[in-house]
């Protein structure tokens, strides 16, 4: 960090006049106001050892408006905090989601600076997740209040609620480890009793020293078979009720007999137990299942994924009053106030008002869109500048974004053809083994053999399809953490299995091979001014202004702008010296000057000018860029032979442009979510193999419709989370390594299948002529799945750089 870098979050400090702290003795920098301010709280407070703990510098604090101090405010509503705060014993717990964690130091930062703050018991951050625990006395500080203390210090937080997909997973795999750990106990417990008497260890033993043992085995086998087993047990019993049946059913009935015959043996006397057997045949099953699960619990992208779209409280007005009500009571023709920064969770049209708005979740486009009196607004775009009163149309399940969510659902509940064959062909393997059991059983019965229900238990558990069912899940887990090195997340377990057949990959355009942002193209300047001094003239001006194009000038060296006064649907104006200036689009400017308009040139993107009250100074460029490596992804793909189109929804002229800048030769713009839906479909039905790569909600329809949909880690939360696989770092060239490991994926795959299949061909007639017992029938089972497991682990070891070009 250089002298002139600023000491809080190390950007460039070389503001004008210079902001300065003395601390220790020596002279410290920083590029805003905001950073010295939280530099001066953490001295003031002693934890000053959050400057020698961290290992990433902070993000550059943001002051709250007044509009976002309001919405704080709201969250002391009783009817708001309904959502996410709950009573404990001494007070009150709210779960929140804390934003600007770069290292562990912010953490002890938070933690230790709440603990400080009136009314607070407890408070703790989950670094993994950055989710915040926060109990507090309610009569002693308001949460508000809390809130805001988190947000002195340069982070933010936000309420968090779980969705139930999220709360889905981790019950799921909660259940699933405390399962497989019974069951690994009862193993190993069983294990250390029957290996001495299969191999002779112990000698003259007495009958009462065996019974012992197997007394020991039943109490040691039954929370396994009732506990571990019983989603086998349950199934299986689905599985019949319904006549579709599963590898579940021969599971169960191996299961369950074993169980039963050596519980009478062990009440009634005979030969043979099967405890050890019963034991490790379902913990090796339950782990199979348990890396399955894994995979899908840690790939399980949450986050308040609906929340940010459907709001869950809304303000009502009537007359001169407002009152804040659940989302769910708005009734059509209410009238609904919209602040600064708030979400609509209705469609109507604006009665009073003007600002402008996101739409981005429903359209796509990037520019936010000014809304006057008479527009018609739609749930799920975000609010502006300006508070909006809107006449509700349609509210609830009635809005276009829930049209596109059940789009969304109709297209997931469709099983693909490959999944149905799949499913044809696991109900007959299991078929011929239960037909199988009962024909061994009845030979060696009709033979006159003792131990005609040993091999048929034999028969049963060598023919249990466990390696067949480890065969895909384990080799896509280990593709699965492999990619997931590499920022790209499969969040299905058939996205990687799918991928190997893909011949087309569908983009959008905006935030996928776009940034999804403006920025500043080129500065052309037509006054006095040089361009250092217009930059930093707009910057001073913009700063003011919490507009997305104001954005793109915030972190820039700023002049000190007095006097700023922002003009909606405008620009804004302020005073530098003895010299007033304005900036905004040109219209605007041209309002306020006398001076003749200079020629604009034909371009894209959008132009905002600079001008003094005596001339016009500069005209900025503004416009959405591809990202870095779009142009080679898009060539390493054509060269693998996939066919590459551009499907848009964005109405810029901006589609025909980008695509062919990145060399994409199809491009279609204009799309609304139902049309790049009839898009996706006629490919599929020409027969192609198609993965659709997006960013928005108005992508989902098509992404679900697509044979794997790709969601960009900038994505918003309910697009990853209904996506197959996300794109976290934003790198376009890991859809090749992707395609390239789904390749690898499938040929282990066919290498397990192939080997479970030899396994079963050869073991099968072994058990059936009864040369191998159920304890041994058990172990080759496993030694099996123990194959298909390293075979599978291979992919995470091997490394095929993507060429780079």
């Amino acid at each position: 960090m250089t002298p002139l870098d600023c000491f809080h979050c190390g950007e460039p400090a070389d503001g004008e006049p210079p902001i300065t702290l003395q601390l220790d003795g020596q002279t410290r920098f920083f590029c805003c106001q905001g950073c010295k301010a939280v530099c001066e709280t953490i001295h003031s407070e002693g934890l000053t050892g959050f400057y020698q703990l961290r290992t990433e510098t902070a993000i550059t604090p943001r002051q709250l408006t007044d509009s976002e101090l309001d919405r704080l405010r709201e969250l002391d509503h009783p009817l708001v905090q309904q959502a996410f705060v709950s009573p404990v014993k001494g007070g009150q717990e709210a779960q929140l989601l804390i934003g600007g964690i770069t290292c562990a130091a912010c953490i002890w930062l938070l933690e230790n600076h709440m603990k400080k703050q009136p009314g607070v018991l407890s408070f703790s951050v989950n670094h993994t997740t950055q989710r915040a625990r926060l109990v507090w006395a309610q009569d002693k500080a308001a949460l508000s209040d809390l809130l805001i203390a988190i947000h002195e210090l340069g982070y933010t937080a936000r309420p968090y609620q779980s969705d139930a997909v999220e709360d889905q997973l981790k019950a799921e795999h909660r259940s699933m480890l405390i399962r497989l750990a019974v069951a690994g106990i009862g193993s190993f417990q069983s294990m250390m009793l029957a290996f001495p008497l299969y191999f002779e260890f112990v000698s003259g033993l007495s009958p009462e020293f065996v019974s012992f043992f197997r007394w020991f085995s039943l109490l040691v086998a039954t929370p396994v078979v009732l506990y571990s087993a019983g989603p086998f047990f349950r199934n299986a019993q689905r599985d019949i009720r319904t006549r579709h049946l599963t590898m579940d059913v021969p599971v169960a009935i191996a299961i369950g007999l074993a169980y039963l015959a050596s519980a009478w043996v062990t009440v009634m006397g005979g030969e043979e137990v099967y405890f050890e057997s019963v034991c490790m045949f379902t913990f090796f099953l339950l782990l199979g299942r348990y890396i399955e699960v894994q995979a899908r619990y840690r790939a399980g992208l949450t986050g308040n994924a609906l929340a940010g779209f459907h709001p869950t409280v809304a303000t009502r007005v009537r007359g001169e009053l407002t009152e804040i009500i659940p989302a769910h009571e708005v009734k059509s023709g209410d009238v609904v106030r919209i602040r600064p920064g708030e979400t609509l969770p209705i469609d109507g049209v604006i009665l009073r008002g003007q600002s402008t708005l996101n739409e981005s979740a429903l359209t796509g486009e990037y520019l936010p869109e000014t809304r006057v009196p008479g527009d018609t607004v739609h749930a799920g775009s975000i609010n502006g500048e300006n508070p909006l009163d809107v006449q509700v149309e349609k509210s609830g399940a009635q809005t276009r974004l829930s049209g596109i969510l059940r789009i969304l659902d109709r297209v997931q509940s469709e099983k693909p053809p490959v999944a149905r064959m799949a499913d044809r062909i696991a109900g007959k393997f299991v078929g011929r083994v239960l037909i199988l059991a009962p024909v061994v059983w009845v030979g060696w019965w009709l033979a006159g053999a003792d131990n005609a229900f040993d091999i048929t238990l034999s028969v049963l558990v060598v023919t249990c399809p466990c390696a067949l069912s480890l065969a895909t899940p384990t080799a896509i887990t280990s593709a699965t953490v492999k990619l997931r090195r590499h920022g790209f997340l499969p969040t299905r377990g058939h996205a990687l299995e799918s991928m190997n057949s893909i011949d087309t990959v569908v983009f959008d355009k905006t935030g996928t091979l776009t940034r999804g942002e403006l920025s500043l193209i080129n500065t052309h300047v037509v006054g006095s001014k040089d361009e250092d001094t217009c930059l930093r003239l707009a910057a001073g001006l913009e700063r003011y202004s919490e507009h997305p194009i104001a954005r793109v000038f915030h972190n820039r060296p700023a002049a000190t702008v007095d006097h700023v006064n922002n003009h909606l649907g405008g620009g804004l104006s302020g005073q530098f010296g003895d010299q007033a200036f304005f900036i905004g689009h040109k219209a605007f400017v041209a309002q306020h000057i006398s001076a003749s308009e200079p020629e604009s040139e034909l371009h894209s993107g959008m132009e905002i000018w600079l001008a003094s009250e005596n001339e016009w100074l500069a005209c900025f460029r503004l416009d959405d860029q591809p990202r870095e490596d779009a142009a080679q992804a898009v060539k390493a793909l054509q060269d693998a032979g996939i066919r590459t189109l551009l499907l848009s929804g964005d109405r810029s002229g901006h589609v025909r442009q980008i695509a062919d800048m990145l060399g994409i030769d199809e491009a279609i713009g204009q799309a609304s979510p139902e049309e790049k839906l009839d898009v996706l479909n006629k490919l599929k039905s020409e027969g192609r193999q198609v993965m659709m790569v997006g960013d928005g909600l108005n992508d989902l329809p098509s992404m679900a419709g697509a044979g794997i949909s790709v969601a960009m880690g900038s994505a918003a939360d309910l697009t990853q989370l209904k996506a197959d696989a996300v794109l976290l770092n934003g790198q376009l060239m890991q859809l090749v390594e992707a395609l390239d490991t789904s390749r690898r994926t499938r040929k282990v795959i066919r290498q397990n299948m192939a080997w479970a299949l030899v396994y079963n061909v050869c073991a099968l007639p072994l058990a059936a002529a009864g040369l191998v017992p159920p304890w041994l029938a058990a172990i080759g089972m496993s030694l099996s799945s123990l194959i298909v497991v390293l075979n599978a682990l291979r992919l995470g070891t091997e490394t095929r750089p993507v060429d780079r070009g």
